[in-house]
């Protein structure tokens, strides 16, 4: 992210460029400057999120509840000197930004795969040095923050630019992030989170001004600089040769100066009168000099102006490709919601038709299919909701979506596919703007029917809002995945059960003994699809309260890990609920529901206990035998289930053919295959 190469010219090149500050001082000053606005500082929530996840255990799911409580200390902290803070977090990725977007989750791709190869080699979390963020931590932190009474954004365009532009506009003290972008915006101080001192309320400010004067040059010069050295727009590989010519021209031997050379090629053609100079006078091609302007221009603020452009380009309001079809009311409420970060993923289905998301802790070896594979048609169910049918055309959401052997050359066109109701899709101006009592029951049922659990809605009545969160999920994970075990459907429910009266002291110091990969896959399945779950709660009209729908009401990694370790070693049902009658009642209650959901879908839910014995396989297995292996066969997947009961087939159905094990008998069974 931001400027190549620019962070650590700054700090190793010229660390008096990096000035120390005292946040509390600032804060004092800016209060003694300006007493009636309060000192406040605009937030890159994005960049912070490894700054804010500081969790032990990451690899599980997410510690949601030990999240929680440090959002809380860091906003304390913030609260006790007297700043305020408002945080952006980024609603949308312009497309001129998709080809870097793409390659760093192809990048992260590759890192995930080296977490899962060392979990099955050594049983245990990897160091730091591999840490990766559990699965949906941006889209919860926004809700997170939300919830703690913090003003939270979501842009409507490039993040970067809209933090920019609110700073500069209510005169902030400065912005907390870590994206040297921010040095190039003429606009506040840039101050860094990774450098941020929670306990004394210090950190490093990034000096604009002493880098202007160390290369001598203006601040409007700098969006120029950073297309020469290279960020998300400009790629890095496209000014490579003027790079080169410069550093020889100007007698700089070494790639560390190249900044040098940029702003020594700078000086020599910006005139010296202040007349604008055009870049289209400078010695590159057609096309990098578009891309330079493009580039430049994406720096300039509103009444902003850059010496080298003989012209600044308008800015133009994203084009909504759905407008033709919804009303302007549909259109403006999804906005506002989107921006107050009261919504997930409705406005981008609206306004550009696109949604993506990003990496996730899955490993394709387990025979689990990824969560864009298996959660696609819930997701169908919500743009059926949010976008009508159309005679003339077919309408659809590109998809950009990252799981393992996706390239990303192109989004996937995926098409709304209408809910299974009675009277059809509700139409969204009833489930949005409908006052009537009646409008709250159409609401749950069109909820239900996202995920085809319509016909429980009776049964559902009397559970709150986590409970029908977790039935919902759980039995679709169970539906569409087609080989879990009654044992994962256990490990699920026993820990959304013991969550319920678990405090974050209870959850702090939990350990495992041992890390099992499709326990992790299985915790990131299912927080990835709570974020679905609240996509179809904002398009159905807010049948439930948000904050209900969070993972730290329903989710801890650590608990749940620990329950499917004991759920595969065939533990008592009361110890699995830890011998507490009340958990064991409702346990039974919510297991007896997501079976009954299965068996009306034609889904036999088998036992089969993965013979795991503190995270291990038993006897001297290797953990690959005690996963599920896989065959194919022309364009079906066999999965053989080692050392679990035999099965037999009739007709289409399955079911056990023995309860007793028997270690040299292996079964076999259909499996669902999904797109590579």
């Amino acid at each position: 992210m931001g400027v190549k190469g620019l962070q650590y010219f700054m700090e190793n090149c010229y660390p008096e460029t990096c000035v120390h500050v005292d946040l509390r001082q600032l804060a004092e000053a800016h209060a003694k400057a300006h007493p009636d606005i309060m000192p406040t500082i605009v937030v890159d929530g994005m960049a912070c999120l490894r700054y804010w996840y500081q969790c032990q255990a990451w690899v599980h799911g997410g510690q949601w509840q030990e999240y929680m409580h440090f959002l809380h200390k860091f906003l304390e902290a913030f609260t006790l000197i007297g700043l305020r803070l408002v945080f952006f977090f980024d609603g949308t990725i312009e497309e001129q930004k998709r080809a870097e977007w793409v390659k760093r989750r192809l990048r992260v791709n590759q890192d995930i795969s080296k977490i899962f190869s060392y979990i099955k080699n050594h049983h245990q979390q990897p160091g730091k040095e591999m840490f990766c963020l559990p699965s949906g931590l941006a889209t919860f932190s926004i809700f997170a923050l939300k919830s703690l009474g913090q003003e939270t954004c979501c842009s409507v365009r490039e993040g970067d630019y809209e933090i920019a532009e609110y700073a500069l506009r209510n005169n902030c003290i400065g912005i907390l992030g870590q994206d040297t972008d921010f040095i190039i915006y003429d606009t506040v101080p840039y101050m860094s989170i990774a450098q941020l001192r929670l306990e004394k309320m210090t950190t490093v400010q990034y000096s604009r001004e002493k880098l202007c004067h160390i290369l001598k040059l203006q601040r409007s010069d700098l969006p120029f600089l950073a297309c020469i050295l290279g960020n998300d727009i400009v790629p890095e590989h496209r000014m490579q040769n003027l790079r080169k010519n410069a550093l020889t021209l100007y007698g700089k031997k070494h790639q560390g100066d190249k900044i040098h050379a940029a702003a020594e090629f700078m000086k020599t053609h910006r005139p010296d009168s202040s007349e604008t100079c055009c870049i289209s006078s400078l010695p590159l091609s057609k096309d990098d000099l578009e891309v330079i302007e493009k580039g430049i221009q994406s720096y300039l603020l509103p009444g902003q102006t850059s010496p080298w452009l003989d012209r600044s380009l308008p800015f133009s309001e994203p084009v909504c490709v759905m407008e033709k079809y919804l009303n302007k009311d549909i259109l403006q409420v999804a906005k506002e919601k989107h921006i107050r970060a009261e919504s997930f993923m409705i406005y981008n289905v609206l306004q550009y038709g696109v949604v993506e998301c990003s990496n996730t802790l899955e490993d394709e070896e387990l025979g689990l299919p990824p969560q864009a594979i298996l959660y696609q048609p819930l997701r169908e169910h919500i743009y059926s909701i949010l976008l009508p049918s159309s005679p003339s055309e077919t309408l659809s959401v590109k998809e950009w979506f990252v799981f393992p052997r996706n390239p990303l050359k192109e989004p996937k066109q995926v098409v709304p596919k209408p809910l299974n109701l009675p009277g059809g899709t509700p139409d969204l101006t009833t489930l949005w703007f409908g006052n009537d009592s009646e409008v709250k029951g159409v609401r749950v049922s069109t909820f239900l029917a996202v995920f085809d659990l319509q016909d429980l809605t009776e049964d559902l009545k009397s559970f709150d809002a986590p409970c029908i969160a977790v039935i919902c999920l759980v039995s679709y994970i169970a539906i569409q995945a087609k080989h879990l075990s009654v044992e994962d459907i256990d490990a699920y429910l026993s820990q959304a059960v013991c969550i319920r009266y678990k405090s974050y002291t209870d959850l702090q110091h939990m350990k495992v003994p041992q890390v099992d990969p499709r326990a992790v896959h299985l915790g990131s399945l299912f927080v990835r699809g709570l974020s679905y779950l609240i996509a179809a709660n904002s398009a159905c009209g807010f049948p439930f309260a948000m904050n209900e729908l969070m993972p730290w009401k329903i989710f801890d990694g650590l608990l749940f890990h620990s329950k499917y370790l004991q759920a595969h070693t065939d533990c008592a049902k009361e110890e699995l609920l830890e011998g507490n009658p009340a958990w064991m009642s409702l346990f039974l209650t919510l297991r007896d529901l997501v079976l009954k959901a299965c068996k009306r879908h034609g889904s036999t839910i088998l036992n089969f206990p993965r013979r795991l014995q503190h995270g291990r396989p038993m006897d001297g297995e290797s953990h690959r035998e005690c996963e599920p292996q896989f065959f194919r066969t022309s364009d079906c997947y066999y999965r053989q289930q080692p050392r679990g009961p035999a099965f037999h087939t009739q007709g289409h159905g399955y079911r056990p053919k023995s309860r007793t094990r028997h270690p040299n008998r292996r079964g076999y069974y259909l499996a669902p295959r999904w797109p590579q």
